[in-house]
């Protein structure tokens, strides 16, 4: 059986992991849907998302969580419950750690987002450092385009695993498409992770971010010491089947960034 073949099958698995994620999900049930053994199927998995799938699962899980306090009234204990999360504080714990706020706070956001992307709107100077540090923290570049016609933020960062959920370990806003810099970045490996926020889009699309304009590297990009980092081209696409969700709070990250320019 081919490689493609393989992976359709994961996407496959993935589909139903997100038709039912109200099921107990475990990872025999999961392999014995695609007809794969534990092992095999966990492999593949990895192969193709870069991540376990338990691990996906319970990102989804997490995603939905975010969904059910922006669009419900449930409280933040049944929202808990539904996505199998027993204990009040291991569900602000866990949740806390991936979106980087508390579930409360998260949904206060709502009411604040819309503030935060027209601020932004208003920004007249876009321009990065032009400082080329080498040593041993370097200077991480990349240029930015996007599959089709775009206008307003890419946020972009690094993250310690492939998937955007909690604090980038270096991030930044860009406008439109081009040119962005981390700068001093440890050695250690990350996961280059990006999306976007067009002009005029309502606060709960990019809160709960399903369709907007992504990348991300499978693999690391691994930092050592005293070296140069090679330039990162990346391309933003439209979601794929096989993409993880974007936990991390995405108004979270802009109104940081317009803490770091004072405004």
């Amino acid at each position: 059986m081919s490689k493609v073949n393989h992976y359709s099958e994961i996407e496959d698995a993935i589909l139903y992991m997100k038709q039912h994620l109200d099921d107990p999900l475990s990872l025999s049930h999961l392999a014995r849907h695609i007809s794969y053994s534990p092992y095999h199927f966990s492999r593949l998995f990895k192969q193709k998302t870069g991540l376990s799938p338990i691990y996906y699962v319970a990102s989804l899980r997490m995603q939905k969580a975010k969904d059910l306090l922006l669009r419900t009234d449930l409280t933040i204990r049944d929202i808990g419950l539904e996505i199998g999360q027993q204990s009040l504080g291991t569900f602000t714990t866990r949740f806390t750690q991936r979106i980087g706020l508390s579930p409360s706070r998260f949904r206060k956001t709502a009411h604040e987002a819309p503030s935060h992307l027209e601020a932004l709107s208003k920004l007249s100077n876009w321009s990065t450092s032009s400082i080329n540090y080498v040593g041993e923290y370097a200077d991480m570049t990349g240029t930015v385009s996007t599959s089709e016609p775009f206008k307003g933020i890419i946020l972009i960062g690094l993250f310690p695993k492939p998937i955007p959920e909690g604090r980038p370990l270096y991030g930044t806003l860009i406008l439109d498409r081009g040119n962005f810099r981390f700068t001093q970045v440890k050695p250690g490996r990350y996961y280059l992770m990006a999306t976007s926020v067009s002009w005029g889009m309502t606060s709960i699309d990019y809160m709960l971010p399903y369709q907007t304009l992504r990348t991300r590297t499978k693999y690391p990009i691994t930092v050592k010491p005293f070296s140069s980092i090679p330039h990162q081209d990346v391309m933003l696409y439209p979601p794929k089947l096989d993409d993880p969700p974007i936990l991390i709070s995405l108004p979270l990250l802009m109104k940081s960034f317009l803490s770091r320019l004072h405004i």
